[in-house]
């Protein structure tokens, strides 16, 4: 039989300050993120693996992609405080995720903070992962 994981029961005030803290942590995690730099443009000729830098190229920052936070199960104090504030939403496969929209397209920033914050929730005995896809 499948273990049942309780979330621990949290006030209202502990939730945010988890919250907070994991938010904190995300953030903190992307200021450590090196971005790989692309140079992007056109080749000289159709097939060619070389860069023409007479037509317009430009330098593209990591990768472009998606992160989230996914916790399970998605019930219990924390969860129902994120619902009280607009935060996140049911996942597909189960669970209540948490979208990272700030950090433009960086899959790399998007990634680091989405792990960090799961780590701080983790802390809390609330079970979560950051996970992540490229664009």
């Amino acid at each position: 039989m499948a273990e049942v994981t309780k979330t621990p029961k949290l006030g209202k005030l502990e939730c945010a300050r988890i919250y907070k803290e994991a938010h904190e942590a995300g953030v903190e995690a992307t200021k450590s993120v090196q971005l790989p730099q692309f140079i992007v443009g056109q080749p000289t000729t159709p097939l060619g693996n070389d860069i023409d830098y007479r037509k317009p190229t430009y330098v593209l920052n990591g990768l472009c992609g998606f992160a989230w936070v996914s916790i399970f199960p998605a019930r219990g104090s924390f969860v129902n405080y994120l619902k009280s504030k607009g935060i996140g939403g049911k996942a597909y496969g189960g669970g209540y995720e948490i979208w990272i929209s700030d950090y433009g397209q960086s899959v790399d920033l998007k990634s680091a903070y989405a792990g960090a914050f799961a780590s701080v929730l983790e802390k809390y005995g609330i079970r979560a992962y950051g996970g992540s896809r490229l664009d």
